[in-house]
């Protein structure tokens, strides 16, 4: 079981790695006005994505496999009207990366089907929420390309 809980470990660790990563990479091109810009009338802005991804992150693996202690106020997530500058928003979100590594490598063979519960969440045992923070955090990539096109196209 040990070389099962390894590959968990190393895949589950490279996958955020290279999110992070992504981010990152999507993040660079903008100034911290585009950062914060919201180009449609519906959804959100790059900066409040990241803000929503270090919540989710800090918040179901942090306060609820990591102990933590984090207390998560998600409307704020999209809401949050003062602007931070982007580097100080993703040294955060980078933290939470970072608290999300630790946290993998730290599980056994048998914590990763720990029982697990949380509110806004139906997962039942911690390797779910771990998979699902990531697909998550993918799906949110997938939104942050699509601003950071629109705002090329707009400047």
């Amino acid at each position: 079981m040990s070389d099962l809980n390894e590959t968990i470990e190393s895949r589950l660790t490279a996958r955020y790695i290279k999110l992070a990563g992504m981010v990152r990479e999507l993040a660079e091109p903008l100034s911290d006005e585009q950062f914060w810009t919201k180009p449609f009338p519906f959804g959100n802005g790059f900066g409040h994505l990241v803000l929503h991804l270090t919540g989710n992150l800090n918040y179901y693996i942090g306060a609820q496999i990591a102990e933590t202690g984090y207390v998560r106020d998600r409307p704020r997530e999209f809401s949050e009207t003062a602007r931070t500058s982007k580097e100080e928003v993703l040294k955060n979100f980078d933290e939470a990366i970072g608290m999300v590594l630790k946290t993998i490598r730290s599980q056994s063979a048998a914590d990763w089907s720990k029982s697990y519960t949380a509110v806004g969440s139906d997962v039942r045992e911690r390797f779910d929420m771990v998979l699902q923070c990531a697909t998550h955090l993918h799906h949110r990539i997938g939104q942050m390309m699509y601003l950071g096109f629109e705002l090329k196209r707009k400047s």
